[in-house]
């Protein structure tokens, strides 16, 4: 098999009306490209759900603040084809910003729940899920899809789609799927390519906080000052800066005084010049 690419709406639009003309489910993987396991696992999972599976990939300008790495993401559209089709991807959409943003920045955009959006990643990257729903909310209406699978890395991005989802009644299913890591327990992440060998081994500190909080939880601890305190313990590590470090109900991120099952631990660190993410359910 060979993946289809396109570049339109239109013919979107069109390969969506032959799968369903032919009686196939559809689902979406959004991704922003530079394929890594953990996009692919997602693509698995798609295919669970629906005999269609289609992928964008579409590094979206809007979710990047003005210092951000939006210049220097990483771009290589044939490698994630190639891997799109090793995983069976029925078809890449791989818009150029002129498509998808005709008339420049939207004039119409859609904001994320206030309550939600300010806490952990928003608080430090403020517009980043205004940028993130608004492309989310465009490719729903161009794929209409059944199913749109994200990752649990992005455990805030997950939460605030689901909030839209069913505030502007999108008859899509979100399917959020597990992390997918390194054989060190690195979660796999785009970014990770920025780091130097040396970056990369200290990196190590959010994984193993992550891990240490939940092992900690396990042992019984339910205090959330307590395992707070352990994730910044593990994050203390030169060459780590820590930005947030949180164990949170993740149906409102608000810090918790009790940690219950369920409850999930949250950290971001930039390593180098690279900003990190990594979450764990107790």
């Amino acid at each position: 098999m060979t993946v289809r690419v396109v570049r339109t709406k239109a013919e979107v639009r069109a390969a969506v009306a032959s799968a369903r003309e032919a009686g196939r489910g559809v689902s979406l993987v959004p991704t922003m490209g530079y394929l890594h396991e953990g996009h692919l696992s997602l693509v698995d999972r798609a295919r669970e759900r629906s005999g269609w599976v289609a992928m964008s990939v579409f590094v979206n300008p809007l979710q990047f603040g003005p210092a951000e790495d939006l210049d220097r993401y990483p771009r290589d559209l044939e490698r994630d084809l190639r891997l799109a089709e090793s995983r069976g991807v029925d078809l890449v959409f791989a818009p150029s910003v002129a498509e998808m943003y005709p008339d420049g920045e939207p004039r119409v955009t859609v904001s994320a729940d206030p309550s939600l959006e300010d806490r952990l990643c928003g608080a430090s990257r403020p517009g980043h899920f205004r940028g993130v729903l608004t492309v989310v909310a465009k490719l729903f209406g161009i794929f209409a899809p059944d199913v749109a699978v994200f990752g649990q890395k992005d455990l805030q991005q997950a939460l605030l789609i689901r909030r839209m989802v069913a505030d502007l009644d999108f008859p899509v299913e979100v399917d959020v799927a597990p992390i997918v890591r390194e054989p060190d327990g690195l979660a796999m992440s785009s970014r990770n390519v920025y780091l130097s060998p040396e970056e990369r081994a200290r990196a190590l500190a959010l994984s193993r906080a992550v891990e240490a909080c939940r092992s900690l939880f396990a042992a019984g601890e339910e205090s959330g000052a307590a395992l707070r305190d352990a994730l910044w313990s593990t994050l203390a590590v030169p060459g780590v800066e820590a930005e947030y470090a949180e164990v949170v109900d993740p149906a409102t991120l608000r810090p918790v005084e009790r940690a219950f099952p369920g409850a999930a631990c949250a950290v971001a660190a930039r390593v180098g010049k690279t900003r990190l993410i990594d979450n764990g359910i107790l």
